[in-house]
């Protein structure tokens, strides 16, 4: 079985970036592309902790942005067939969860701190730093996409969700 959740955090990144651009040439987009890119991952892996449940969302599919597409008001053109297809690799709950991570710090390094017992770091330690403990650069390069209240409806979708995941650690996970 497949346990690759590339596809659907390189998508779902993709998706936060064209929905919460930057506006600071090329090191801001690097550095608000890492933030994305971090929380995006760190919210995979709390989704989707085993190689099991990776393989399983390899099947089933992630469902696309179409939800997250109307909630922000950017809708995609169906006559791109080529957006539709990275489109249809994002996952709304992995979206969510990614929003309540780059607007709480807080949850964001509690949310770190759960994945030294997930099957996917495979016993190595990451470094999420610009997740957790962002600078004024990564700030002022992510300032759309770290705004809560541009973020909240995003947020709000799955967040009870995400809070309940951390509260109750891998016991019950997936």
């Amino acid at each position: 079985m497949q346990a690759d959740l590339s596809p659907v955090i390189a998508a779902t990144t993709q998706w936060l970036l064209r929905s919460y651009p930057h506006d600071g040439g090329p090191v801001g987009a690097s550095l608000a592309e890492a933030q994305a890119r971090q929380a995006v991952t760190v919210a995979a892996w709390l989704r989707y902790p085993t190689a099991t449940d990776a393989a399983l969302l390899t099947m089933a599919g992630p469902g696309g942005s179409g939800r997250l597409d109307w909630l922000v008001g950017s809708e995609a053109s169906s006559a791109d067939v080529a957006d539709h297809a990275w489109r249809s690799w994002v996952d709304e709950v992995v979206a969510s969860w990614a929003a309540c991570l780059l607007t709480a710090t807080a949850a964001a390094a509690q949310a770190v701190a759960h994945l030294t017992e997930c099957e996917h770091t495979g016993g190595l330690t990451f470094d999420f730093r610009r997740l957790v403990s962002p600078d004024d650069r990564d700030r002022q390069a992510a300032v759309l996409l770290r705004h809560p209240d541009l973020l909240a409806p995003v947020a709000n979708l799955h967040r009870a969700a995400l809070l309940e995941r951390l509260a109750q650690g891998w016991s019950n996970a997936a």
